[in-house]
């Protein structure tokens, strides 16, 4: 039992990983007023391109820088479309996760036809600090003690955490106060754009080694109900990030309980999607959104 207990934390952590980095990117960029709809599309690309350039260059390292910047230059035609041409942010959002998952896996196939479609590498390993708990990747540790509080300084601590509030609070007064409205939300969604990358570059450089069709699996739209779930709060985001994965982890374990053995795969596998579902029922109403939320601003 406490093998099973054991066993069901690690991989609580391990699932958890990309989750809270993109819900901590999701944060910065909504703290600004603006809803990024691609954070599945810039996981996506990122987690293809930072794989491809591995293979090419052997290097995970270069893959890993290749997709934090693909990362980036999503997150650079999202703030072009949303703050520059006031684009629908819905619209401009979705359309640029339709985008980088076509061109990804339209990529893909062309650069590794002969692999069947399926680019590998030879992933990093997990660091051991004694028992399986504290086996884990370093994007897992550095996610926990490093990108966490990074993300809470730089929101509620930080000059510039204090402007990106204030814009998307009310970026009139915000302006009137000298604030460069356009630039801080740029900054906000490139670097909120930088954590969704590193979500994706998780998952094909370290967790799972290699990209297949929809890879990604609906872990961005996860990560914006985190956001919403935990009311743009650091905290209560890793609170639904930990729910989210301790239950997609149990239901990992479950299929093997031969008590289970007659329950339909797909029920186990929707066991997590219902929990975030019910999770936003009960903490979703009467949510504080951010003043300016999806308001283009234009200066008159």
């Amino acid at each position: 039992m406490i093998d099973v207990i054991v066993d069901l934390v690690a991989a609580t952590l391990r699932i958890g990983t990309p989750l809270l980095l993109a819900a901590l990117g999701e944060i910065i960029t909504e703290r600004s007023g603006v809803l990024n709809l691609g954070i599945e599309g810039i996981m996506y690309s990122s987690a293809f391109s930072g794989i491809a350039a591995a293979s090419y260059t052997g290097s995970l390292w270069v893959g890993l820088f290749v997709a934090v910047g693909t990362g980036l230059v999503a997150g650079l035609i999202l703030a072009f479309l949303t703050v520059t041409l006031g684009v629908n942010q819905h619209v401009a959002g979705l359309g640029l996760t339709l985008f980088l998952i076509s061109v990804s896996n339209t990529v893909n196939r062309i650069l590794f036809t002969s692999d069947g479609g399926q680019v590998r590498v030879d992933p990093w390993k997990s660091i051991g600090f004694g028992g399986p708990i504290f086996d884990q990747y370093l994007f897992t540790y550095g996610a926990l003690f490093v990108g966490a509080p990074l993300v809470w300084w730089i929101v509620w601590r930080s000059g510039f955490g204090l402007r990106v509030r204030a814009v998307g609070e009310n970026p009139e007064a915000a302006d009137v106060a000298g604030i460069p409205v356009a630039r801080t939300r740029y900054q906000a969604i490139l670097l909120g754009s930088a954590f969704m990358s590193l979500a994706g570059a998780f998952i094909t450089l370290a967790y799972v080694g290699q990209f297949t069709i929809n890879i990604i699996n609906g872990r961005g739209w996860v990560a914006l109900a985190l956001v919403i779930f935990g009311r743009w709060n650091v905290g209560r985001c890793m609170l639904g990030a930990a729910i989210f994965s301790l239950v997609n982890a149990g239901q990992l374990q479950l299929r093997l309980v031969p008590a289970f053995a007659d329950v339909p795969f797909e029920l186990l596998l929707a066991l997590p999607f219902l929990a975030v579902i019910v999770g936003l029922a009960v903490s979703g109403r009467n949510v504080p959104y951010p003043g300016s939320y999806l308001k283009p601003y234009r200066r008159l």
